[in-house]
């Protein structure tokens, strides 16, 4: 670090950063003062690509799916490394230098590339690439309730109340009550003979 133009070079990367991170704060900020804000039901409906979501988001998930996308980012990630070291190895300054370098970056790939299908192998073996979909079984529990029973509640329709019909019950209730004076309440005494 004692050479300034070395310096300079972190300074240019830093700039970089700093009118980067500026641009993008600038482009949020204009989308919202610009864009126009005019909400319907329409726009504020849930969707997922495009579609229009049905059923419950309580939906089981087989987490062999996250196994999969984690072993090809490993995998993916991992391949990231061959490009740097093919520059490396294609360059000819270094391998007329010495020409041992050209054998140790090969040794050096060959080494890296092994660990690589034998950790593929290892995941092969295990299982955790097969993209079998399991088969869904309805669970059977032996209960001493009779099946017509479960059926006769799954089959019946239920009267449905919209909950602000509801709130605007008891709000109208509540003004049709006579206002009572004093402390909210009348004592009721018991009548002794």
């Amino acid at each position: 670090m004692d050479d300034p133009a070395q310096l300079s070079e972190y300074g240019k990367i830093l700039l970089i950063g700093i009118v980067g991170a500026l641009l993008v704060c600038a482009t949020i900020f204009l989308s919202k003062i610009i864009s126009p804000k005019k909400p319907n039901p329409e726009k504020l409906s849930t969707y997922e690509c495009g579609e229009e979501t049905t059923g419950s988001a309580w939906v089981q998930i087989n987490p062999r799916f996250y196994v999969i996308a984690l072993v090809f980012l490993l995998f993916d990630v991992e391949l990231i490394f061959v490009f740097p070291w093919a520059t490396v190895f294609g360059n000819k300054a270094l391998i007329a230098a010495d020409a041992r370098w050209g054998w140790f970056t090969l040794v050096e790939m060959a080494i890296f590339i092994g660990i690589l299908v034998v950790g593929l192998i290892y995941v092969w073996k295990r299982g955790d690439v097969a993209w079998i979909k399991p088969a869904h079984q309805t669970p059977k529990v032996k209960v001493g309730i009779p099946a017509e029973a479960y059926r006769a509640i799954n089959e019946k329709q239920y009267l449905l109340r919209d909950h602000r019909m509801v709130a605007e019950e008891e709000k109208s209730a509540e003004q049709a009550k006579p206002a009572t004076a004093g402390l909210g309440f009348r004592p009721k005494f018991k009548k002794t003979n």
